[in-house]
């Protein structure tokens, strides 16, 4: 199974007017929040609000995959029984630390499947990797079950559990970024990068996702509904990026015909390497 996910837009799971606020915008995903963005007082709340809301969700014809709260909270269980259905496809999950705690969770699924009288295996899972374990563990996490169709990386409390402050340039999560990036590549699937928490700096965004780009990241989270325009156009190639692409392949293929395996364009050397990448972004642009 396979869905675009440039933009992820979190939705307080406690607030059903911010719900129905969001359902008029246009993510790649909707992630009605139980963890995160909801406080302890309202853990119930946001719980039956998400429930409630799901098929509302789901009728805007986005994907949907609600954030559960973590199988350390004592949330989890009750949150994954609430929401599971035919109105999503999947669930996102925090604090994913080991491949054992996938497996466990992708279990608990099952079981829950079987419950609500769903093909089992059918629903998919997002982990977060948040922590210095996650890190180093990340490929083995991301492989470790079927179910699994893309990487989270969340900043905040990977710092937290690194001890370290979060600062303008994130130079103190480069590392994790860029490592988790080649895990997910490894495994197959998209890197989604942690949300940009100034909403209201429109051009410190783009630069942020200039700089998750640079990465690997293939999308973003988004905290704020007007985020995702700004969001799904940096992560769509630009005319610019198109234009040179076409170029690139128009280069390389007459130089096939003239018998060589490397041109020049530009100044810059264009070989196989490079015209795969060409390829592969008209290939995205093109769609199936």
């Amino acid at each position: 199974m396979t869905f675009p996910t440039r933009s992820l837009l979190f939705v307080p799971g406690n607030k059903p007017n911010m719900i129905n606020k969001a359902l008029s915008f246009q993510p790649d995903v909707f992630i009605p929040d139980m963890e995160d963005s909801v406080p302890d007082s309202e853990k119930v709340n946001a719980r039956e609000v998400v429930a409630d809301h799901l098929k509302a969700f789901s009728g805007t014809g986005r994907v949907v995959i609600p954030r559960l709260n973590s199988m350390q909270s004592g949330h989890f269980e009750d949150d994954l029984r609430a929401v599971v259905g035919p109105d999503i496809v999947g669930i996102s999950v925090g604090k994913i630390d080991r491949p054992e705690d996938v497996i466990k969770v992708s279990q608990l699924m099952l079981t829950v499947e079987r419950e609500h009288g769903l093909e089992t295996g059918q629903l998919r899972i997002i982990p977060w990797l948040e922590s210095a374990s996650a890190i180093v563990h990340a490929f083995e996490i991301l492989s470790a079950d079927g179910r699994v169709v893309a990487a989270a990386f969340g900043a905040e409390d990977f710092t937290h559990d690194m001890g370290i402050r979060r600062v303008g340039d994130e130079s103190e999560v480069a590392f994790a970024r860029q490592s988790m990036c080649i895990a997910a590549r490894a495994a197959g699937m998209p890197a989604l990068d942690t949300p940009y928490f100034s909403f209201r700096d429109e051009q410190g965004l783009r630069e942020n996702i200039a700089a998750s780009k640079q990465c690997g990241f293939k999308g973003k989270f988004a905290i704020h509904p007007a985020q995702v325009e700004i969001i799904n156009g940096a992560f769509a190639p630009s005319v610019e990026e198109i234009d040179y692409a076409r170029r690139v392949v128009a280069a390389f293929e007459e130089a096939e015909r003239n018998g060589r395996g490397s041109t020049s364009l530009d100044g810059l050397v264009i070989d196989v390497p490079v015209v795969k990448r060409a390829r592969a972004l008209l290939g995205a642009v093109a769609g199936p």
